[in-house]
Order: C-alpha cells, then sequence, then structure tokens
C-alpha cells in the first residue's frame, strides 16, 4: 500500500526546502501516520509503521490487545469479536489489523501533514540554537530579505531557514543598505521567543571589529595574538589592545600588517572609521598610558580601591588626549576599565601635585648596597678574589665590566659572565616608558 497523495506531496516539499536526509524523512513520515491515526482511531492507539526503504511502499498495521472485557476501544479488542477472525485466539494475544490509505479521512491527512510540519520546525529550531549558540562573536554574511521599521532582516548565506536580523540600535547609521545587498555582521546574542531562536547580529558593537581582525589577521585565528580589550564609538572611532602569546610575534604589527593591508582592510569594511592598537598591559597604570595614545603621557597614579587613574600630559599633548568632545580619553577609560582623569602639568602643579614633572633630568635610584657574600649565585672563592682586590659591595662592582674581572687572578670566562649577569639582574629595572615606544608605533588607521 501507498500513502496518501497530500501526504507524500507535503513531504517531497519539505525533503527539498529543508534538505532532510532518508533517516529523518522517516522518523517525520512515520510520526506524521501516528498522528493521523490518533485523529481518526483515538489518542491511545496503538500501531506500527513500516516504510521499504527500496520500494517507498507503507505498510500501516493496528495492533489490539485481545482482552475478555474491553475497555479502551482504540487498543483492545474483546475475546469473542477476536474468534470470528481466527478460533485460536486467547486472552493477552495481540490481533493484527491492516490499514489502507483509503480509510483515512480528510481530517486525520490534515492532522498527520501538520504534525509533520510541527516537527520539520522543532528540528529546525534545535538546530539552528545548536548551531549559533557557540558562535557569538562570529562574523555572519548574507544578504539584506527586508526593511521593516528601521531593522534590517538578513538572509545568511550557510543557514537561510534562521531568522537573523540587525536592530536599529546595532545598525552603523552611516550606512545605507537597500534590498538584497550583501552584507556580513558578528554575532551578538541568540534570542528565545515564541516562533523560535532569533539571531541579533551587529555592525555597531565592538565585536564586529574584532570579528573583522579575526578574519584579516592570521595570528589572531592561530591564538597567537588575542585582542584582550575593545571600545568602539561606531561610525568615527575605536580602540583595541592586543597581547602577544609568542615574544617573538608583535601583536600591534600583526594587526596593521604589511603596509598597513590588514588594518585597511578593516576600515574599509567600516567606511574609514579610526582604529587604534595599542598594547595590552596587566599593570593599569602603563596600560592607561598606552590606551591614550596618540597622546604621550608623563606620569600616571592609580587608586585601585576606585578604580581611577589621575594621568598628567605636557600642556601641548592635553587636547590630543582628550580627542575631540572627549572622545580620545572616553575611549581609553572604557578600554581599560578604569576611570581616567587627565591632567595638564600645569594644572597638576597649581593643585598640588608633585615636584615639577617636565623639563627636569630624572634622578636615578641608588642601588641598595649588599656585601658581596650575602649575594646569591657568586661563588664563596671568587667572593674572596674579589674582597682581595678589594671589592666587598654590589656599589663597588657595579660599574665593572666583563675585561675588568678577567684581569683579577682566578677568574674565569664563565665566571666573569655569571658576574656580569648578576649585577645586570639586580641593577635591571624596567623602563617606565618601555610600553610607550609600542604606543607610538601603534596604528591609527582611518586618518
Amino acid at each position: 500500500m501507498v500513502a496518501s497523495p497530500d501526504i507524500l506531496n507535503a513531504l517531497r516539499e519539505l525533503t527539498n526546502a529543508k534538505q532532510l536526509d532518508r533517516a529523518e524523512l522517516q522518523g517525520l513520515l512515520q510520526d506524521g501516520i501516528l498522528a493521523a491515526l490518533a485523529k481518526k482511531y483515538g489518542p491511545t492507539v496503538n500501531a506500527e509503521v513500516d516504510i521499504d526503504d527500496e520500494t517507498g511502499q507503507i505498510r500501516i498495521t493496528l495492533l489490539y490487545t485481545v482482552v475478555a472485557e474491553v475497555t479502551d476501544a482504540a487498543r483492545e479488542i474483546s475475546l469473542d469479536e477476536a474468534r470470528f477472525e481466527d478460533e485460536e485466539f486467547q486472552v493477552g494475544d495481540i490481533l493484527e489489523r491492516p490499514v489502507e490509505f483509503a480509510e483515512f479521512g480528510r481530517a486525520a491527512v490534515q492532522a498527520a501533514k501538520q504534525r509533520i510540519i510541527q516537527r520539520v520546525r522543532e528540528g529546525e529550531r534545535t538546530r539552528i540554537k545548536d548551531e549559533f549558540s557557540t558562535k557569538v562573536g562570529e562574523l555572519l554574511s548574507g544578504e539584506v530579505q527586508q526593511i521593516e521599521r528601521g531593522k534590517l532582516v538578513v538572509m545568511l548565506n550557510r543557514f537561510r531557514e534562521a531568522e537573523a536580523i540587525i536592530p536599529y540600535r546595532e545598525q552603523n547609521h552611516r550606512e545605507h543598505y537597500h534590498q538584497g545587498e550583501p552584507i556580513r555582521a558578528v554575532l551578538k546574542r541568540v534570542e528565545d521567543t515564541p516562533k523560535g531562536p532569533r539571531l541579533i547580529l551587529s555592525r555597531s558593537d565592538a565585536l564586529f571589529v574584532q570579528a573583522l581582525f579575526r578574519l584579516e589577521v592570521p595570528e589572531i585565528q592561530q591564538n597567537i595574538v588575542e585582542i584582550r580589550a575593545a571600545a568602539r564609538e561606531v561610525g568615527s572611532r575605536t580602540k583595541i589592545a592586543v597581547f602577544s602569546r609568542d615574544d617573538s610575534v608583535d601583536p600591534v604589527g600583526a594587526c596593521v600588517g604589511l603596509k598597513g593591508a590588514r588594518v585597511q582592510a578593516v576600515v574599509n569594511e567600516l567606511g574609514g572609521e579610526r582604529i587604534d592598537i595599542v598594547p595590552w598591559s596587566a599593570d593599569p597604570e602603563r596600560f592607561a598610558k598606552l590606551a591614550l595614545a596618540p597622546a604621550k603621557v608623563a606620569r600616571v597614579f592609580s587608586d585601585a580601591g576606585s578604580r581611577t587613574i589621575q594621568a598628567i600630559v605636557d600642556d601641548d599633548q592635553l587636547s590630543l588626549a582628550i580627542g575631540r568632545n572627549g572622545q580620545n580619553v572616553r575611549l581609553a577609560s572604557e578600554l581599560t576599565g578604569w576611570k581616567i582623569d587627565l591632567y595638564s602639568s600645569r594644572e597638576w602643579l597649581e593643585k598640588g601635585g608633585e615636584e615639577r614633572l617636565f623639563g627636569a633630568p630624572e634622578v636615578e635610584e641608588e642601588v641598595p648596597d649588599v656585601r658581596l657574600g650575602d649575594i646569591a649565585g657568586i661563588d664563596p672563592a671568587i667572593v674572596a678574589v674579589l674582597e682581595d682586590a678589594g671589592y666587598r659591595t654590589l656599589n663597588d662592582i657595579i660599574d665593572l665590566e666583563r675585561d675588568d674581572f678577567l684581569r683579577l687572578p682566578g677568574i674565569a670566562p664563565q665566571e666573569a659572565d655569571r658576574l656580569i649577569g648578576i649585577i645586570d639582574e639586580l641593577t635591571t629595572e624596567e623602563e617606565d616608558e618601555s610600553g610607550q615606544a609600542s604606543a607610538d608605533e601603534s596604528a591609527s588607521a582611518g586618518d
């Protein structure tokens, strides 16, 4: 026997539109037929539905339990009635009764079609949720299907069944799109609605800029370079802070690319929006200095309790540090997560700040004097040689070169190298401006 042409036609359309495989198709068909049987014979009906993979033939068999007294006519049959068909039946046996599709009424056929459509929709919703719930922050592409009440309805290239929109507040209002135009956006979140999952896309969020850099920079794709923080004022300016897990890879240079090709590709997608790329630092004071680029910051003071940074810049750097309408300092504050208060050198001195910060030579801190015998790593025999030569403390040997040590009897080249290394380790301090050079070289694209 074969199924109703209405059901088969509906299945054929669904198979083509939804790209169902054979197993899914059979499951849907069985479920739909069981729904039709329930509509005709009752919700407790017991039946078997067999589908022949080769011929497509469908066999439907109702199963009735033989009982002494019937309490559920949808799945039970009396012993007397069963024996009309076969005298051998006993209580507890199962009577099988084949069903032809011709016996199905229009309501039952409609119930089967509705159940199949419902199952397809449920499976579609599950697939959409499974596909996109882990893709927040990724770049998606499609075309503008419709523009309604300010929002853009997008048909995605790879998952056309998914409902995807770009709300008005997630758009770059300097851009204008028309129906049928290609568009790229970042997946910001997945919303559950009564009609199923809805994908909320954005072209205004800082996530969009990060997704574009992931597309353009292989080192980010390979997890060598990471974007640790981002701040954006859509259509105007973005700041990103980058970090490299490999000391041999410059994170800023990787994002800028040869002759600025990589950052320029991102700028073009953003319609000329300016992008500042700065190195990330775990030290909030150093990070604040870098985040205020392209302005040069002289000193910073932090208050961890209030998460506030006081940054002092020279008078000619103040307007650059503030930026147009306060944009530069505002984005730097968002990037670092700290409130940044800016002062010119004059303002800082007038409010009773420290000694003059500009134009005066820096005073090097005196290295604490330590007896050579108390320094770990120097062999006692070498200490004795140095003391015999008149060198008894760290300050005594701090300015000696390798050749000076080699002139002393009993000190071999490897011992001289070890002494130079110990001196360097004890006296080298991280320069305050070590990150500023990187900041000066950071990209400010889109000017």
